[in-house]
């Protein structure tokens, strides 16, 4: 992607970034962290919320396939309660 590019970064997650495409006026939303993962849309906020949409169905299907997750761990905190009400925070 070149310029008209807004990359939204932050520590740890993934990244989206857009770009309108002149010659056609359609943006292109791509998260960077997943190959693959590359939409178009008429607004460039339509554009983002495919691609965050995309980037989900993405995540799922490796994890349930065992393969990479980039960002996904940090969407989840594990608890454990046992027989006693003890509650165990991972």
């Amino acid at each position: 992607m070149t310029n008209d590019r807004i990359v939204e970064k932050c520590s740890e997650r993934l990244t989206i970034e857009t770009e309108l495409e002149e010659e056609s006026r359609r943006w292109i939303a791509e998260v960077l962290e997943l190959p693959g993962v590359l939409v178009y849309g008429q607004t460039e906020e339509d554009a983002i919320i495919k691609a965050k949409a995309l980037a989900l169905q993405v995540l799922a299907d490796r994890l349930e396939h065992g393969e990479s997750t980039p960002g996904i761990e940090d969407l989840f905190c594990y608890r454990t309660t046992s027989s006693s009400d003890e509650v165990l925070i991972k």
